[in-house]
């Protein structure tokens, strides 16, 4: 670790920034009618589409459904349930959810409310009377509700964890004691005094909720409407047409995608202004409300307990529907059993397979390696990230990946550079590389500094402190970081699919591929790999601290 200071960082800070910002110029410039075989103005063209209006509207109203049902989920599920028996099994069950990928998540979610779904035939026919699917529209209805459930589901727990986290750098409980003792009921205290300022600390986590949910492009793709889609569906569809004139019609999709992310963040700032002020009305008045307490607690498990059950029967709907044999319906289980999907598909799934867990390792690795060189250079110089640094963090997340990602596709054939595997790679880094920096960094930080001093005093070098001491104690977040960015990049679909320009293919573009053909073995099949793929490196990282410290407890992590 001799490297100087600020070298890491500011390769870091490239890496988050400059990404954004090529995609951003070289998404404006198609836009705007450069670079591009004379013709209509792109923007004419996305207004002339007839519909560019109900598309903005479902990305709005379905980014903004979904964001404000997980904080609320997030908020009820805390006020009503922390620190009790049920919060620690409700936490249990939805600490897994978040690596989970969200293309899988939402299969699961669409085997289980689709017509012939598993709980249509778990209640037919006898509670339904339905012998035959019904003629009912519930995944890709044209609300887009199918939609916001399936968002909901993943974004709940990723709020969670993130509100858990944010305690330790807020005085929340000591303020929530003290409502009980003024008479508040748990529930309607924690809501009025230790939510704010929770909220405070989680601000830019839910504003990237927002971003995602009103951009995301698999997820929507699976459970969103289809005439017309979501914004960021048509842009993909738009970028992947053989027909080059439609690059500056994508292109100005994307900057009206990004606009109305922005503008949207900003509704949503107003938001909180009036609901801030709202809740200050409420303190002020000295209204206990004794009896909403009762109803937010069973309301908070009851919406808790239905996220992680969902994803959960999901994920075993996916598994049960790889092995299905004849599935007739209402049957609520397959006649038979059978290895047939796997066999069928084995040969075409593990290369895939092994390209998503290459890519996976590679950047979940570098990712680790630049954040462990970011976080030493901080422990060893004594700064600390401020408002700015986090809001860089945050950036790749913030701007919507539809944005700027058909910025680096036109930059990458403006210099001849050819899509492939290593463009997927740095791609999956800015985004895994916000993701090991929050997992890591505040067990970097938790280490007790009087150990190095101790260690410094007895003649250990800074090099020597860091692979002697630092390391050793730090294995099991370090693995646990290596996990969460895996995770992200096994979850990538927008940047493997533009970067890699149909020559790279992984377990998540195949996925959602299957999705125009309807075989739902082969999509059980891919999902529940997908899955696995993800869930590898945190079934690891539990396991290796354990046995590397098998008589050192308090080295082995969660």
């Amino acid at each position: 670790m001799s490297l100087p200071r600020a070298t890491l960082p500011a390769l870091t800070i490239a890496l988050l920034t400059l990404p954004v910002g090529l995609g951003l110029f070289f998404t404006l410039a198609p836009a705007l009618g450069y670079m591009l075989p004379p013709g209509p103005a792109p923007f004419m063209q996305l207004m002339d589409w007839p519909g560019i209006g109900p598309a903005t509207r479902l990305s709005l109203t379905t980014g903004l459904a979904a964001t404000a049902l997980s904080l609320a989920i997030t908020a009820l599920v805390a006020a009503g349930w922390q620190g009790t028996r049920a919060f620690a099994i409700l936490h249990r069950l939805l600490s897994p959810l978040l690596s989970v990928p969200h293309a899988a998540a939402a299969f699961g979610l669409a085997f289980l409310i689709a017509p012939s779904g598993w709980l249509a035939r778990a209640l037919s026919p006898w509670l339904t009377g339905w012998q035959t699917p019904p003629d009912l529209l519930i995944v890709q209805d044209s609300a887009g509700l199918a939609l916001i459930a399936g968002l909901t589901a993943k974004e709940t727990p990723f709020l969670l964890l993130m509100l858990l986290a944010a305690r330790s750098q807020t005085r929340s409980e000591a303020h929530a004691r003290v409502a009980t003792t003024l008479g508040y009921p748990r529930a309607v205290g924690w809501l009025l005094v230790a939510f704010p300022a929770l909220y405070a600390q989680i601000r830019l986590p839910v504003y990237v909720v927002l971003a995602y949910s009103m951009s995301v492009v698999d997820v929507a793709m699976i459970l969103g409407p289809n005439t017309p889609p979501t914004l960021a569906v048509q842009i993909t569809r738009w970028m992947s047409d053989p027909d080059l004139s439609l690059r500056g019609v994508a292109a100005a999709g994307a900057l009206w995608q990004l606009a109305l992310v922005l503008s949207t963040l900003a509704l949503w700032r107003l938001g909180e202004a009036l609901a801030a002020g709202a809740g200050r009305a409420l303190a002020t008045s000295g209204h206990r409300l004794p009896g909403l307490s009762a109803a937010l607690k069973v309301l908070g498990l009851a919406l808790g307990l239905a996220v992680a059950l969902s994803v959960l029967a999901g994920l075993a709907s996916q598994a049960l529907w790889s092995v299905a044999g004849y599935w007739g319906y209402p049957d609520a289980l397959p006649d038979a059993l059978s290895v047939k999907t796997w066999m069928r598909h084995g040969p075409m799934l593990w290369p895939v397979a092994l390209t998503t867990l290459f890519v996976a390792a590679a950047a979940a690795l570098a990712a680790l390696a630049l954040v462990t060189g970011c976080l030493e250079a901080e422990a060893r110089h004594g700064f600390r990230m401020g408002a700015g640094g986090r809001l860089i963090l945050y950036l790749p997340l913030l701007i919507p990946q539809i944005a700027f990602l058909p910025g680096l596709q036109v930059l990458m054939l403006t210099l001849g550079l050819r899509e492939g595997l290593w463009p997927v790679v740095l791609s999956h880094l800015t985004f895994v590389l916000p993701y090991t920096l929050i997992a890591l960094a505040g067990p970097y930080h938790a280490i007790d500094p009087r150990s190095f001093t101790v260690a410094a005093a007895l003649g250990t070098s800074p090099a020597g402190r860091f692979w002697r001491l630092r390391l050793p104690l730090l294995l099991a977040p370090l693995l646990t970081a290596f996990a969460v960015g895996f995770a992200v990049s096994v979850g990538q679909y927008l940047p493997t699919l533009l970067l890699g320009g149909g020559r790279v293919t992984t377990l998540t573009t195949e996925a959602v591929a299957l999705t125009s053909g309807g075989d739902r073995r082969a999509i059980g099949a891919y999902a529940l790999a997908q899955t696995a793929a993800a869930l590898l490196p945190f079934a690891l990282a539990l396991a290796i601290p354990r046995l590397a410290f098998a008589n050192r407890k308090g080295m082995r992590g969660g």
